[in-house]
């Protein structure tokens, strides 16, 4: 039996990929498994950071043995000509609090699969690394603002940020697992937000009712987060049909074994 962790930060993020899932709730982990004739995939959330998404990784454990795991949920651009709405294939993750560097089971194949002297460099961080279509993104202790943003583009040369990824790439890495990374694009590199780490506890969860009542007080605001909302949820759909196409890529698990009807 082959098993498959998800881990994302939010409900919201897989939401259109566990339509039909069965759903359980244990020790703060929110759970969705899909078990078919010869494995399960099974996504996981806990809230946003890296200690959440440890959390959620050791509650799949706790049944089984891990073969691959992957990070996937709402990134930012670090670039203007990533566009919100979109998913990514990562090429590397970058840990911004340690400099430690993690490539992905694909841009792992591409160095065995390809000579090396037509490769970059992965110590440039480069968002074009290894000749891999995928991108560089730098997972961040807080939600990166404009600011942040150009800060992190230039000193890492990353495409996406986000807050979870590198925790994930140094599980797999430890379990000697694949490490596959799937990025949505939530917010654009110059979008002018709120600041959302005033509404994330400490352990992670966001307070969705501290956050809603202050935007309805902020009209400011109200445009930018109408767009980010619509551009989420684009982004979620997109993590999904990217997501199924690496683990089912010919459909061929999903007929076999009755998958839920996605368009209910």
């Amino acid at each position: 039996m082959t098993r498959t962790a998800i881990i994302a930060a939010m409900p919201a993020e897989l939401k259109p990929l566990t339509r039909g899932w069965r759903h359980q709730r244990q020790n703060g982990v929110d759970l969705w498994r899909w078990s078919f004739a010869d494995g399960e995939w099974t996504a996981a959330c806990a809230g946003a950071g890296v200690q959440a998404a440890t959390r959620a990784f050791a509650e799949v454990e706790k049944t089984g043995e891990v073969d691959q795991l992957i990070s996937t949920g709402w990134a930012g651009a670090l670039h203007e000509e990533f566009a919100p709405g979109q998913a990514f294939d990562v090429s590397a993750v970058i840990d911004a609090r340690t400099g430690e560097r993690f490539l992905t089971k694909r841009a792992e194949m591409m160095v065995d699969g390809s000579p090396r002297s037509q490769n970059r460099d992965p110590s440039t961080g480069s968002g074009q690394a290894l000749g891999h279509p995928g991108l560089w993104l730098v997972t961040n202790p807080k939600v990166a603002d404009a600011h942040e943003k150009l800060r992190l583009a230039e000193t890492y040369s990353a495409t996406l940020v986000d807050m979870e990824a590198s925790a994930i790439a140094r599980l797999a890495q430890m379990r000697g697992i694949p490490f596959y990374c799937i990025k949505g694009i939530s917010d654009g590199y110059t979008d002018k937000l709120p600041d959302f780490n005033r509404f994330i506890s400490p352990s992670g969860q966001f307070q969705t009712l501290r956050f809603a009542v202050f935007a309805i007080l902020s009209p400011k605001h109200w445009l930018a987060l109408i767009g980010m909302g619509e551009n989420s949820r684009k982004a979620a759909r997109a993590i999904a049909e990217s997501l199924l196409e690496l683990l089912d890529k010919d459909g061929q698990i999903r007929k076999r074994n009755g998958y839920p009807n996605q368009q209910r």
